[in-house]
């Protein structure tokens, strides 16, 4: 686990991923960061939860990182739910009323809404969630090492 000082030397939309990831655990799912569902596509977290719910959040530390976000409406057809994670300060005015918004900070979360549901047709959600296992078994190998 990193130390206080390294981990807030991280970019700010990793930080709430992190406390996202951590809220999302304490509800039994399982999230992947920087994952790719698509070519062309990577959302900030991905996340399965414990009846096979997948969720996309994308992270945004501000209203300039917001405004510049032109790929999100992408990353609906992914997902049974899509999500924003902000943190207490971020202007939440500004995001479309049909998403979930999730108030997050480097520790912790709270899912403030939780936007349309639009359940993924059953052959999306195997390949996805196969990819994110893929995906995340990859990466704890290369961290150990292994490969």
């Amino acid at each position: 686990m990193p130390d206080a000082e390294t981990l807030l030397q991280r970019p700010p939309g990793q930080l709430l991923a992190r406390g996202v990831a951590r809220h999302l655990g304490s509800l039994g799912f399982a999230s992947v960061f920087e994952f790719v569902p698509a070519r062309g596509l990577r959302v900030d977290v991905l996340a399965i939860g414990p009846k096979g719910e997948i969720w996309v959040i994308e992270c945004k530390s501000c209203r300039a990182d917001y405004a510049g976000d032109r790929k999100w409406q992408g990353y609906l057809p992914w997902c049974d739910r899509f999500f924003w994670a902000v943190d207490a300060s971020f202007p939440e005015e500004i995001l479309p009323e049909d998403t979930g918004l999730i108030r997050a900070d480097a520790y912790d979360a709270a899912i403030i809404a939780m936007g349309t549901e639009t359940p993924l047709p059953p052959a999306r959600r195997k390949a996805l969630t196969l990819k994110a296992a893929r995906t995340a078994a990859e990466r704890l190998l290369r961290a150990e090492g292994a490969v």
